[in-house]
């Protein structure tokens, strides 16, 4: 009853109850990221949008920064092939694509910051600030 009631009356907790029927109803299943989030489409042009419809079901709370960017680019319609059907292989430099942490224990402090411990940065703070000529 207790999940019933959250997909009911909250939307940022994966999807709600429409969100699933029209999922069930009208949805292809396009794959699935690393974080476990769900990516769809309604086959064909959609009338109202005049393009393919496109979404995402996410697993846990619906954080838009939680899509990565190859997914982030096949439903903003940026490209046509879903990462599924790429063989896309990262650059030695590229980093894994991680959430916004604002907010949470994860969050990036830099040195300085009040809610970080230590000494400031060099240049905070350390500059001579410009005045116009005859002020």
């Amino acid at each position: 009853m207790k999940e019933f009631l959250l997909r009911y009356f909250t939307w940022w907790n994966g999807a709600t109850l429409n969100t699933l029927f029209y999922t069930w109803r009208f949805g292809e299943l396009v794959g699935h990221d690393e974080f476990g989030n769900a990516y769809y489409r309604k086959a064909g042009i959609d009338p109202a949008l005049g393009f393919e419809r496109r979404w995402v079901i996410y697993n846990g709370v619906s954080e838009a920064s939680m899509t990565p960017p190859g997914w982030n680019g096949w439903l903003h319609h940026t490209v046509d092939t879903p990462p599924t059907e790429e063989d896309y292989k990262p650059h030695p430099w590229e980093l894994p694509h991680i959430g916004n942490p604002t907010g949470t224990p994860e969050a990036i402090r830099p040195k300085g910051s009040l809610l970080r411990h230590g000494p400031r940065q060099a240049n905070a703070g350390d500059y001579e600030a410009w005045s116009p000529p005859g002020a």
